[in-house]
């Protein structure tokens, strides 16, 4: 019923969050002529989505569309005004709001963001409001927080609102990673829930998988990235305790076993994912000693940046120019980026560091990790030693790059994407992150 609803526009989707997940979400739905209203408290987001551009421009890649014509059918409108929510319009409810803090789950906000949600109460409505949680979730955070914010608010599952848990897998780097192609998980909370969830998501996503509950859906999105970061957090493992050895040419041939993937060696995990999967797992325990491998996990992700700084510290370099500070390519995403503690660590020693990153400007780089930006690729010959974390287009272009480098002699390349220029000849220690030798 409610796909319908939508379909002829006679209710509109609600998506409280506009970042990368609430944002694709409603340009997706927007997309198959919806009409998507997006609530956010940043003002400077709403005014750019309503005049038709994207607030997170390195979206447009990943859509491979523009928005503005979303915009001015009116399918795809923002709003500082929760309550443009809660009116009755909206009959389908997606949360896409961050659920971490300083590197820690956090849930205040989906705190608010429900109570919100729930003056619905307060409304005379036709239809159950569908509320689905995109958001990344601790296990059990639906019956410890969710639910009882729900009961204190006189809002009965079934019979007051519906409600689902699917968490989103999108791989905003690559544009057959969308919300279209990847499969995706749900969990609903009774039939009903499920049955219009599913109705719903189909509208957007082609590949769909039914869990038995919310509280099963609700667990998939931590415990699936926590596999990867002990995967990553393993082959860092490797690289330090057979530091004489090619570990990266090990693990390229290890991937090549049907069933292995292949991780490499590197500055650690970031981004909003990854590296917090593993406490929302064990936030979601009471005895964490049951998961000591996700323990030291977390320890050994948390630790191989100060390593790789101590051993640029170790050889003597006092001029370090690193390129990149965004946690992947070609994305504008600093949180938890691996490379903040790395700066950190060179600036307790008193090296002098500048960094560049194509995406942020030389007063967010200051504001971040407090350090000046320079000009690239014309400024390289500033620094003895260069770190290339991230493999942005921009670096990618290495057309006259040999000129820029000739004072440098040591590249620390995370990624490998310099390892064609035979920088050798230079006279240039050039190391791709966990060949041999890497970290001394």
């Amino acid at each position: 019923m409610y796909h319908k609803l939508l379909k002829s526009k006679i209710k509109s989707i609600g998506v409280w969050g506009t970042g990368y997940i609430g944002l694709s979400t409603m340009v997706y739905f927007a997309r198959e002529n919806i009409k998507t209203i997006g609530y956010d408290i940043n003002e400077k987001k709403v005014s750019d989505i309503n005049k038709g551009i994207l607030p997170i421009p390195e979206l447009e890649s990943w859509f491979g569309f523009k928005i503005d014509k979303l915009v001015k059918d009116q399918n795809l409108t923002a709003t500082s005004n929760y309550k443009d929510l809660i009116n009755g319009n909206v009959i389908v409810h997606f949360i896409a709001i961050p659920t971490e803090k300083d590197g820690k789950p956090y849930f205040k906000i989906l705190e608010d963001v429900l109570i919100k949600i729930s003056e619905i109460k307060n409304h005379t409505l036709e239809y159950k409001p569908l509320i689905i949680i995109e958001s990344t979730l601790t296990p059990k955070t639906t019956e410890r927080m969710i639910m009882p914010i729900f009961k204190d608010h006189n809002l009965k599952i079934g019979s007051d609102i519906l409600f689902a848990v699917a968490p989103r897998r999108d791989w905003f780097v690559e544009g057959n990673k969308s919300l279209r192609e990847l499969d995706r998980v749900f969990g609903a909370a009774d039939e009903n829930s499920a049955i219009e969830t599913k109705n719903v998501l189909e509208i957007v996503c082609d590949k769909l998988h039914v869990a038995s509950s919310y509280r099963v859906s609700e667990m998939v999105k931590s415990i699936e990235n926590a596999y990867r970061h002990m995967e990553i957090t393993l082959a860092n493992q490797l690289s330090i305790a057979y530091p004489d050895e090619n570990m990266r040419e090990v693990l390229k041939l290890v991937g090549t076993k049907w069933n292995i993937g292949t991780f490499y060696p590197g500055f650690g995990s970031g981004g909003y994912c990854i590296p917090l999967s593993s406490q929302y797992v064990l936030q979601g325990i009471e005895d964490d000693s049951k998961l000591t491998l996700l323990r030291e996990t977390i320890k050994t992700d948390n630790e191989i940046n100060i390593l790789i700084a101590k051993s640029l510290i170790k050889k003597g370099y006092q001029n370090i120019g690193v390129l990149g500070i965004s946690y992947k390519g070609n994305l504008k995403v600093s949180i938890l980026s691996p490379i903040i503690p790395f700066v950190n660590e060179l600036k307790k020693h008193s090296i002098n560091v500048e960094l560049f990153d194509p995406y942020f400007s030389k007063e967010e780089i200051k504001e971040l990790v407090g350090i000046d930006t320079f000009s690239y690729p014309n400024e390289l010959n500033k620094f003895d030693a260069i770190v290339v974390s991230v493999d942005h287009d921009e670096f990618k272009n290495t057309e006259n790059l040999r000129k820029n480098l000739v004072n440098c002699k040591y590249i620390l390349d995370n990624l490998g994407i310099w390892e064609k220029l035979n920088l050798y000849q230079l006279g240039i220690e050039y190391h791709v992150s966990g060949d041999k030798n890497w970290i001394n």
